[in-house]
């Protein structure tokens, strides 16, 4: 647990300092055409955190793993992003992660390990899995930051991920 703790820290500070050198008219332009601008992708990611942070404490007081779902479209444009201050999106984005990542490393870990048959996690998370398969808090939360990692992705190229492995060596 504690390598993908620290990966998730070197991901976010990382992130966060490339996020930051983007231009303003490369970060409100859209990647193509119907797709999310820089600025709207950091959004989704901030409506992630908010989404999944109480998923990750309600996770600890319940056997299931049954959350409702949010209209993701429907959330960034609600928000418009687009208006958004830059440098103000990118620090909400990480010190909300920064929070996350505390409280992972606080989940005791029989809650995090506990298998758990009952769940809604094959509508919801980022990463396929039959509605059968008996998951844990710990897949979850894994698949939490595979889901940032790939919106990361997108707007930073794999470029970041060789200076965040290469930070954390």
């Amino acid at each position: 647990m504690q390598d993908f703790l620290n990966d998730f820290r070197q991901t976010i500070d990382v992130a966060a300092k490339q996020l930051l050198q983007i231009p303003t008219e490369q970060n409100q332009t859209p990647r193509a055409a119907g797709k999310w601008s820089p600025k709207e992708i950091v959004g989704h990611l901030i409506d992630s955190a908010s989404n999944n942070h109480q998923r990750f404490v309600r996770a600890q007081f319940t056997d299931d793993l049954v959350f409702a779902g949010y209209e993701q479209e429907g959330w960034v444009r609600a928000q418009n992003y687009q208006g958004e201050d830059w440098a103000e999106l990118v620090q909400l984005w990480k010190l909300y992660n920064q929070h996350i990542l505390h409280v992972m490393a606080r989940t005791p870990e029989e809650m995090r390990m506990k298998l758990r048959h009952k769940h809604n996690l094959h509508q919801i998370a980022s990463d396929s899995l039959s509605e059968n398969e008996p998951v844990t808090l710990d897949w979850f939360m894994r698949d939490y930051v595979d889901h940032m990692k790939k919106h990361l992705g997108q707007i930073l190229g794999a470029e970041w991920q060789r200076a965040a492995a290469k930070q954390s060596s």
